[in-house]
């Protein structure tokens, strides 16, 4: 489908905008605004900036499945987490993730050194300014939803402070970067509900010690799930770990040949209340925890829009490029929620898109376009054998180039796609070792003297 972007229909003027969230696509998509003109206001529950990459230590008063409503603790970092991609792929367009004295200086560093990185970017591009806070958003609704005649739909954004002061604002449009990996998504598990023992999601999970000595069943093989089942095994009895196929990467069959206390199983069948986890293949073992390492729902529980952005087994949807609702355009948008891909110049690229629809200097497709474009896409994504809940991973490097040609963004440099791709083969190999032994050194002083680490004036902190 050929979409035609039409004139800008929208006066070049400032905007009143609120970012809800100040992680990195939140910070990234405050810095765009700024620099358009627009009058940003950047509302974050936590004390500092850095979204998931603030690490909170104290899970005590967090629901261990994290069912509740509204959650207490919004990182689901843990104390051992380190990148899982090398560092020099992962800073901004102008702004590379460069070692620093006295710091993590690892090509694979742990959480606080990206943290710290985006600390650095507020700092030099001076956001810290227009971020309040310890407020957290209630609600966020159209002020006029009713004015069918007025294609411009101005926001009440409430928000409370941690003191207890209630705020209610108006916005011309309000920007939502509230992250994704804060609620837990659960499986259905037969007996789940009448297992007596200790069940939590890695939402929560922090540091091993707490299941010295247990029988752990971890559920899920994903990036974290192997992590935390590669810590476990240190300090537990046993650890098994539950996936949906045996048919597990060289890298995970050699940890498991190297630790005698970590097993492999299929899918849980039920959970007994005698503390028995029975498997789909027959096996049974007697489990002391149950830890869930099943992935995050979307969910954006302030959000009032009237049923023009819904959450569908996690596709939030409709969204045009995963970051526009059609009928809302421009003025209620999305950054961040893409997956699977190279985040930050994603992310940079998102919100340069939208600073520049809301000052006027750029347009979208007209509301059935983009519904066609919408529709294609889920199309595409079903013929390709891809389940609904899976709907922003995308896993295609062509995709964040077919992106940035909205907005002539820069193309991501080959070497960024290189190192990436180097890094994910090395650790399907080389699970345990993969982020501190690589043999694409070569390559790396080549991007090392490329322009982007070389020539750019890199202000210093």
């Amino acid at each position: 489908m050929v979409l035609v972007i039409t004139e800008p229909i929208y006066k070049s003027q400032s905007k009143t905008v609120c970012v809800i969230g100040a992680g990195p696509s939140g910070l990234v998509s405050a810095r765009e605004l700024k620099k358009e003109g627009h009058k940003v206001v950047v509302m974050e529950q936590n004390h500092d900036v850095g979204g998931q990459w603030l690490y909170q230590p104290n899970v005590d008063e967090e629901d261990t499945l994290g069912k509740t409503k509204t959650l207490k603790v919004h990182s689901s970092v843990y104390s051992s987490l380190r990148l899982a991609s090398p560092r020099e792929v992962m800073g901004f367009s102008d702004f590379p993730f460069i070692a620093k004295e006295g710091r993590d200086s690892r090509r694979f560093p742990g959480h606080e050194e990206l943290w710290l990185y985006l600390k650095d970017f507020c700092q030099v591009f001076g956001l810290r300014e227009m971020i309040r806070f310890n407020v957290r958003v209630e609600f966020v609704g159209m002020v006029n939803e009713d004015d069918d005649d007025n294609d411009v739909k101005k926001w009440m954004v409430k928000s409370v402070k941690k003191s207890g002061e209630v705020m209610e604002e108006v916005f011309d449009a309000v920007v939502v970067a509230s992250g994704h990996y804060s609620y837990p998504r659960l499986p259905t598990i037969k007996g789940m509900d009448l297992w007596k023992r200790k069940q939590l999601h890695s939402h929560i999970y922090r540091v091993p010690e707490p299941f010295c000595d247990e029988v752990v069943v971890v559920v899920g093989c994903s990036m974290s799930g192997q992590d935390i089942s590669i810590e476990l095994v240190e300090v537990a009895k046993e650890v098994h770990l539950s996936t949906k196929s045996l048919d597990i990467p060289p890298g995970l069959s050699k940890v498991i040949e190297k630790h005698q206390n970590l097993h492999l199983h299929p899918q849980i069948e039920s959970l007994e209340e005698d503390g028995r986890v029975i498997f789909e293949d027959g096996s049974c073992i007697v489990a002391d925890t149950i830890l869930y390492c099943t992935g995050y729902e979307y969910k954006f529980p302030f959000l009032e829009s009237k049923g023009r952005v819904e959450i569908d087994d996690n596709r939030v949807g409709p969204l045009f490029e995963h970051t526009f609702s059609p009928s809302l355009s421009p003025f209620l948008s999305f950054v961040g929620i893409p997956r699977k891909l190279i985040g930050f110049p994603f992310f940079e690229s998102q919100a340069k898109w939208i600073a520049k629809l809301l000052s006027g200097k750029t347009s979208l497709p007209s509301s059935d376009q983009m519904m066609q474009s919408i529709s294609d896409f889920y199309l595409a994504r079903e013929a390709d054998g891809i389940p609904k809940r899976n709907t922003h991973d995308i896993a295609d490097f062509n995709y964040s180039d077919k992106y940035a040609d909205y907005i002539g963004f820069p193309h991501l440099e080959e070497w960024r796609k290189v190192l990436c791709l180097s890094a994910i083969l090395n650790s399907i190999e080389n699970l345990e070792t993969y982020r501190d032994s690589w043999d694409d050194d070569d390559l790396l002083q080549e991007t090392l003297q490329d322009p982007y680490f070389t020539q750019l004036s890199i202000p210093s902190v």
